[in-house]
């Protein structure tokens, strides 16, 4: 296991294995995303597909920055048989989500933003799953496999 400290002028090299991003502060928003996309590079996603895997971890991160700091980002390579990709889970201790499926509406939003939202984090992974309750905090899995590309 490898963990990133915050406080790191350069881009980390991502562990092939498991990396543990905390997640508190928006410049732990970027570690994150930055960590992701390596990752997913090293991996072999397509540009599109790293800069997908980014983007929800940005937007995972951002969640947990603005309603339950500090959490955690756990992102690392996961294979399936010949399928590889890349897991995430964030998580926290906070508040938690009160209500789960209002929250997962397209649109919906506690902070007035546009931004991605928890609905659109789902569009884009191939596996979504949130276990949140008042008081209990919060944990989003989600995995993004390698596309097959045609011959």
């Amino acid at each position: 296991m490898r963990k990133f400290a915050s406080s790191r002028a350069r881009s980390p090299e991502p562990s092939p294995t498991e990396n543990r991003v905390r997640v508190a502060t928006d410049t732990d928003i970027v570690e994150a995303r930055q960590v992701a996309r390596a990752l997913a590079e090293q991996l072999g996603f397509s540009p599109g597909d790293a800069t997908v895997v980014a983007t929800v971890v940005s937007e995972l991160a951002r969640n947990i920055v603005e309603y339950a700091s500090p959490g955690e980002i756990l992102i690392q390579a996961v294979e399936n048989g010949s399928h590889r990709g890349v897991l995430m889970v964030a998580s926290d201790n906070g508040p938690g989500i009160r209500d789960v499926s209002l929250a997962m509406r397209d649109g919906f939003s506690t902070a007035g933003r546009l931004g991605l939202g928890l609905p659109g984090v789902r569009r884009l992974m191939d596996s979504f799953e949130i276990v949140s309750g008042p008081g209990r905090g919060t944990r989003i899995t989600v995995k993004k496999w390698i596309s097959r590309r045609a011959p």
